[in-house]
């Protein structure tokens, strides 16, 4: 049976050693360039919402029409270099009422987020997205029809927070 070690050698840092210089020590920020690439799917979806369009890829051999678009299919294993352009309306999969904030702080108004099953793709297929000009969370039904809001193109730099958020349908 091993023994446990109850003290370690040497000496505990404190940080004021440091600062005060009595432990040499470097700072050093390093001016880092690095690219990143969103691969040949995601891109061309990205790209389309910069247009004001929702882009899909489809599969040749199972005919699955996802969205996002992806490289292959997941059910055929086929490559899936087909791009098409779907709605960019759709139903409420399924949604939840926040009131935690993205940094995780408390707030008083929930925000509304659903996974919207866009018109067009295969099932089961959709966007996590915010819901707006909701006045009561309660308003919100499963299977409910929504429609992206956009920004002024102008305002568009190919990221998904060119849709504002998905607004209620009205129909008509």
């Amino acid at each position: 049976m091993s023994e446990k070690i109850k003290r370690f050698p040497g000496e505990q840092l404190k940080g004021a050693d440091i600062r005060e210089g009595r432990i040499p020590s470097v700072k050093h920020r390093p001016n880092v360039k690095y690219l990143w690439s969103t691969g040949v799917a995601m891109s061309r979806f990205l790209e389309g919402l910069k247009k004001g369009k929702i882009v899909a890829s489809a599969c040749r051999k199972c005919g699955r029409i996802m969205v996002p678009p992806r490289a292959f299919c997941e059910q055929c294993f086929k490559p899936a270099d087909e791009y098409v352009p779907i709605k960019d309306t759709g139903t409420i999969n399924t949604y939840s009422v926040s009131y935690v904030a993205g940094d995780a702080s408390r707030i008083k108004e929930p925000i509304l987020v659903a996974v919207i099953d866009i018109d067009g793709a295969s099932e089961g297929m959709g966007i996590l997205h915010l819901l707006g000009e909701i006045d009561d969370w309660k308003q919100i039904k499963f299977g409910m029809r929504v429609k992206a809001v956009w920004k002024r193109p102008e305002e568009r730099t190919g990221s998904i927070t060119d849709i504002k958020y998905f607004a209620p349908l009205k129909e008509g």
